[in-house]
């Protein structure tokens, strides 16, 4: 628990997926083909927290739903990437890194399912995942939450890493 407490007093960067990490996976379908997710509002909170106490977040995602990236600006997220086929989550994310020069040792990525192993399989960047990710992903990930994706898994890292460095505020 201790090595785990200084890999997380290391992070500056947040960086999620959505389906299944700020979701729980589930597409709901309207007749009208509209798709809607539902995101929980404790990872919301936690989000709104991490960027208040000067954290980076980032999302990348495969999805590409206008829904999420309303939701996601309303907050001041500022580094969104969406979009493009699954396999290609990778460069996004290392595109991000180079981008904004970002120390992968410093970043926490948070991924479910395996368009997300070649993020979490890079040997710098802290890996986590929800509880229910596949199980493919919860070998390779340092840390599984004990919240499954969409209901608090985001909010369990978030608020682990601001206690770490003493920045979780009540």
């Amino acid at each position: 628990m201790a090595a785990q407490q200084d890999q997380f007093r290391q992070i500056k960067t947040f960086i999620f997926d959505v389906d299944g990490v700020l979701t729980d996976g589930s597409v709901n379908l309207l007749a009208t083909g509209e798709r809607f997710r539902t995101v929980y509002i404790r990872d919301t909170y936690a989000i709104e927290q991490a960027l208040k106490a000067g954290f980076r977040v980032g999302i990348v995602s495969s999805s590409n739903a206008d829904g999420v990236r309303n939701w996601l600006m309303n907050m001041n997220v500022k580094d969104i990437f969406m979009g493009g086929p699954s396999d290609q989550k990778i460069n996004a994310y290392l595109g991000y890194i180079a981008r904004d020069g970002l120390n992968e040792s410093e970043t926490l990525y948070m991924g479910d399912d395996l368009p997300d192993y070649p993020i979490l399989n890079r040997p710098d960047v802290l890996s986590t995942c929800p509880a229910d990710a596949v199980d493919e992903i919860q070998a390779i990930c340092r840390y599984v939450s004990p919240k499954s994706g969409g209901r608090g898994a985001v909010r369990d890292v978030i608020e682990q890493v601001m206690r770490a460095q003493d920045k979780w505020t009540l």
